[in-house]
């Protein structure tokens, strides 16, 4: 954590992930309930020295000491936080004040502290320890992590591609060249991130599933999870099978980037502004709703999961444990993480967000895309569906470059010129309001374009009129 990011958290206000204590001569009792909350939650971030005014008052400095040591005893006490916690909290000087910063991550057991079971909700920490259907459902929320948290303590580090590892590393440290995988082996990568475990019955050591999802070998995953698969399917021409096809059976790393590409091959990257800035929303929706289906599929389900592009829109489908039924709402719904591990990775090496970004990033990009609102559809299968303009999988030219529209205005006008042109030659009648909305831009940009088109010409009037183009 940087001290501009403290900067803006502070900012931010308090949230759901987000707590403020004074704690200026002495730790905050409190302090404790809000590592139990955030660790039975979503995980959070807890901000020593700050008031709920978001002023930065300060931790005395000859009480830091004291306050991180009281700190680490008690959570590192069963006996009051079960299962103790090991964290690491932070000192920052924020122009001559001491701010302590400590990350709290979501646990994989339901944390008690002092017996009782805290949750978070955007009131604050919640006790619910006498509450037995929130109770209940917490467990549940719990055990739909576990899956992927299946240890094997016969496969050693031979199951896994350790050049995918790399590659992992690489990736977080691009991001941050301070990473602390840095340093790191590639054993103490994966204790890092929580990819080597115990058996709770054995008692025993060794790489999870979620470990083997993420690096392992192609045939190490089909040796222990032989349905894993994702189905991505390219369906425009032949509506009966599909035009294009790619069965994706690797690690998950490697799978993110054989989807992203599959989806740039068959999408064009239309130019768009957001505001005054040009933005490539086409990858960015790809970002987002590939990383969601890996990282929060379930796992245990025989379900193939599938990406299906066709004219009028993305489809991707995929495994679910649910925690409701029916269409989200964008203002309403709260994040449930199914795999904690492979969601951490993949922040780390910035292929996802923080939790419930990915949602909020797909209905911007795609309105700014389409025009129109992607659907997510909660249930035993998890669909979330992006709508199309028909410009998005229209094919101009000859190679898959051609998909790639250029982002420079200039190029870009050349670009929607050429589509105006293969419009008119499938149907020589089209009108402009229909060029229009299958191009996804203005009429007046249409009739701007058409004057500027020398060889392309309008022959008669009105309806009974047709184009002509001199090729």
């Amino acid at each position: 954590m940087m001290i501009d990011e403290i900067k803006e958290l502070i900012q931010n206000g308090e949230k759901i992930d987000v707590e403020f204590k004074e704690s200026k001569h002495a730790l905050t009792k409190d302090v404790f309930d809000t590592v139990c909350s955030f660790n039975n939650r979503n995980g959070g971030h807890i901000l020593l020295g700050v008031n709920d005014q978001r002023e930065i008052i300060g931790v005395i400095k000859n009480k830091v000491d004291k306050v991180i040591k009281d700190f680490t005893t008690s959570i590192n006490n069963p006996q009051k936080m079960y299962p103790p916690l090991y964290l690491t909290p932070e000192v920052f000087d924020i122009d001559g004040k001491i701010v302590i910063y400590i990350r709290v991550p979501e646990g994989y057991q339901v944390c008690r502290h002092n017996g009782r079971i805290w949750d978070r909700s955007y009131e604050g920490d919640v006790n619910i320890t006498d509450r037995a259907e929130l109770v209940y459902k917490m467990y549940g929320r719990k055990q739909g992590s576990y899956f992927v948290n299946k240890v094997y303590p016969n496969l050693d580090m031979d199951f896994l591609d350790v050049s995918i590892i790399d590659k992992a590393k690489k990736m977080a440290m691009a991001r941050n060249k301070n990473h602390v995988w840095e340093k790191m082996d590639y054993e103490e990568i994966l204790r890092s991130a929580n990819l080597i475990l115990t058996d709770p019955e054995t008692k025993r050591e060794g790489i999870t599933l979620a470990a083997i999802l993420l690096f392992g070998k192609d045939n190490s995953i089909m040796s222990v999870l032989p349905q894993h698969k994702t189905d991505a399917i390219f369906r425009v021409e032949n509506k009966d099978r599909y035009d294009d096809r790619d069965v994706v059976i690797t690690n998950l790393i490697d799978s993110y980037d054989r989807l992203i590409k599959f989806g740039q091959k068959h999408l064009n990257d239309l130019f768009v502004l957001d505001g005054m800035v040009n933005v490539n929303a086409r990858d960015r929706i790809l970002r987002e709703i590939v990383s969601n289906t890996l990282a929060h599929r379930d796992y245990s389900s025989g379900y193939p999961a599938k990406m299906i592009i066709d004219d009028e829109k993305i489809t991707v489908e995929n495994s679910n444990l649910a925690h409701g039924m029916g269409a989200l709402d964008l203002q309403k719904f709260e994040p449930f993480p199914k795999n904690p591990a492979i969601s951490k990775v993949f922040r780390e090496i910035g292929i996802a967000d923080e939790l419930g970004s990915g949602m909020r990033n797909t209905y911007k990009y795609t309105q700014l895309y389409s025009g129109q609102n992607p659907l997510f559809e909660e249930g035993d299968i998890f669909r979330t569906i992006v709508p199309l303009k028909k410009i998005a999988t229209k094919k101009v030219g000859g190679d898959d470059e051609s998909r790639n529209i250029p982002q420079d205005a200039t190029q870009a006008k050349e670009k929607i010129i050429e589509f105006i042109k293969a419009e008119v030659r499938l149907n020589n009648k089209i009108t402009r309001q229909a060029i229009a909305e299958h191009i996804g831009i203005s009429v007046k940009t249409i009739q701007r374009l058409l004057k500027e088109i020398d060889n392309l010409k309008y022959i008669g009037r009105g309806k009974n009129g047709h184009w002509e183009l001199e090729e």
